[in-house]
């Protein structure tokens, strides 16, 4: 699979990274149009941050923030995906030109979702996260991390499909930095193969994380070197989508990684 970017279209005031700064519909608009024009396959739009120690927004904030964007760059001929948890939130998202649900719950916090998502023949992306995102960092433990998050990822398809989803419009995603140490992080992308070896394509989500930040000292607007390595290593172990705030620098360095491990 040749490797896709998704541009990350944050229209909230507290996410870690960008918050605030595209919360007005035309700045989001905008900005979704940038990263577009940037290569971006998809633009991933969300209302509600998932950051540690985020607190929910209400249906209808989260619908008022996103649906006006949705409409604006599906009609420009983007793929647009909507990153919610909510099932009113995905429906209306839908209607208004969105082809992928991109649930950070994996259906778990509103199991309608699924529902949701299989009526509209809509694709989805199902991402482990231990708890939620406002006590997910508290103390994050797992048995065996990539064991665990394989296991959960295997029986979150299996909802899905059981839910009326095709399962060749299933994405998955181990959820890095969701519920997960430096060491978490480092160890599922260190054996990303195993996740990969459930059979369906998985996408990763480094950019601009705080273990990023742990390691290399730097401030999130300063870790685009950092996210761009996780991505090429991640790409080296069998994951085919990347969701990123800095699309131009993911795919140039996306491109050639993918141009070499083809001629290996």
């Amino acid at each position: 699979m040749v490797p896709l970017v998704m541009g990350i279209v944050n229209v909230t005031p507290d996410s870690f990274s960008d918050g605030g700064l595209f919360l007005d519909a035309d700045a989001a608009i905008a900005h979704g149009r940038e990263l577009h024009a940037e290569g971006a396959d998809i633009l991933d739009v969300g209302g509600e941050s998932t950051r540690p120690g985020a607190e929910p927004v209400a249906p209808d904030e989260e619908i008022r923030r996103v649906v006006s964007v949705i409409e604006a760059l599906a009609q420009d001929g983007a793929c647009v995906s909507i990153d919610t948890v909510k099932a009113e939130v995905a429906r209306r998202a839908l209607a208004a030109g969105a082809t992928i649900v991109n649930d950070v719950s994996a259906f778990r916090f509103d199991p309608e979702l699924a529902g949701v998502t299989a009526q509209a023949g809509a694709g989805c992306v199902l991402m482990h996260m231990l708890g939620e995102p406002r006590t997910m960092q508290d103390d994050p433990r797992y048995d065996e991390v990539v064991s665990d998050v394989k296991a959960f990822l295997e029986e979150r398809l299996a909802f899905a499909v059981g839910e009326g989803i095709p399962e060749e419009r299933v994405w998955l995603d181990p959820g890095i930095g969701f519920g997960k140490t430096v060491e978490h992080n480092l160890e599922l992308l260190r054996r990303l193969d195993e996740i990969v070896a459930i059979g369906r394509p998985v996408v990763i989500g480094t950019s601009r994380k705080s273990f990023l930040g742990r390691l290399t000292g730097r401030e999130p607007r300063d870790r685009v070197a950092g996210t761009v390595a996780t991505n090429v290593i991640a790409l080296e172990r069998g994951a085919s989508i990347f969701r990123v705030h800095d699309v131009r620098e993911s795919v140039d360095a996306l491109t050639v990684a993918a141009a070499t491990l083809d001629g290996a």
